[in-house]
């Protein structure tokens, strides 16, 4: 019998309804607590090392399922690891290293929070078409007709809009004028300290180690949660080795690190270095249920929690 695995992707678990963003992208705790009564009623739900095993020959069961959250989110520890503890269950926790030590908001959430900020997303694509035009000549930049023609494709969760505005402020343009840009925009839009807000948002050191300690398991996203196939190769080893030696100095077991792509961004040269760093388990976000016994061990695919019912609201919107 063939080995299928199913692994579900979260990033937000929180009460949607009653935050200050209730037009953030997310699952509510109440559907939250649903969805895991409906995986426990009909799958096998396994622990990271169970399926680490698994690769090495030991029995995984059918219908297999495996719980990821991706970010280090503070609501990971305050809310999803309470209720994984009350259901007997392990989450695997996939942390950005930077976002935890030096309290910086990544560019993701930054854009995130911005959106989820907007009554109009083209306000801010209003604001990105005059910065490319005042930063033009600094930054080299095309025109903005190319950029949006080349990027603003839309997918099963955003809008062509919506799209455009996140790969602006995450690739498309030079790192340093998206930073600059996205900062910008966050003080506009959002109107919080960035510091204040990373610390309101993510885990802390300690919550990472008391996790470890209680058999969750926790995982590289890198340092700087940079799109891997898009570094050099000494700058990708730059971001595994400094997440890695953070993933050891929480307790974790460094014979079975594994790892999950900031988003979803592999390539073979980065499974190539992933593998001469002795990981075990790599996370793509390739939507199928992943073939254990033909797939590969380092992309191995993943569903997201808007797959299974109950389905979140959120994530139409946009």
């Amino acid at each position: 019998m063939k080995k299928t695995l199913t692994v579900v992707m979260y990033h937000y678990v929180r009460n949607i309804k009653n935050s200050r963003y209730p037009e953030i992208k997310g699952l509510s705790l109440e559907f939250f607590i649903e969805q895991l009564s409906f995986f426990k009623e009909n799958y096998n739900i396994v622990t990271m090392e169970d399926v680490i095993s698994s690769l090495d020959g030991q029995h995984l069961p059918p219908k297999s399922l495996l719980l990821t959250f991706d970010d280090g989110y503070a609501e990971h520890f305050n809310y999803v690891y309470p209720i994984l503890k009350e259901f007997g269950l392990q989450g695997s926790f996939f942390v950005p290293v930077k976002a935890v030590v030096e309290h910086e908001l990544l560019d993701v959430n930054k854009i995130h929070f911005i959106l989820a900020s907007l009554s109009n997303v083209n306000d801010i694509i209003d604001d990105i078409n005059l910065d490319i035009s005042t930063y033009k000549k600094q930054f080299n930049l095309k025109d903005f007709d190319y950029y949006f023609n080349q990027l603003a494709l839309k997918n099963r969760f955003d809008t062509k809009e919506v799209i455009f505005v996140k790969r602006m402020l995450q690739h498309a343009l030079p790192e340093e004028l998206r930073k600059l840009l996205s900062s910008q925009y966050f003080e506009k839009y959002v109107g919080m300290n960035e510091k204040a807000f990373a610390k309101e948002l993510y885990m802390t050191e300690s919550q990472i180690r008391q996790l470890v300690r209680d058999g969750m398991h926790v995982g590289c996203h890198g340092y700087d949660h940079y799109w891997w196939n898009k570094l050099d190769n000494s700058s990708l080893e730059v971001e595994l080795t400094k997440s890695k030696e953070f993933l050891e100095t929480m307790g974790c077991d460094m014979a079975q690190w594994t790892a999950c792509y900031p988003y979803g961004a592999s390539s073979d040269s980065v499974v190539m270095a992933l593998v001469s760093q002795g990981c075990q388990l790599a996370f793509t976000t390739e939507v199928k249920v992943a073939d254990i016994d033909n797939g590969s061990r380092l992309l191995i695919p993943r569903l997201d929690t808007n797959d299974f019912p109950p389905k979140s609201d959120n994530y139409k919107k946009y």
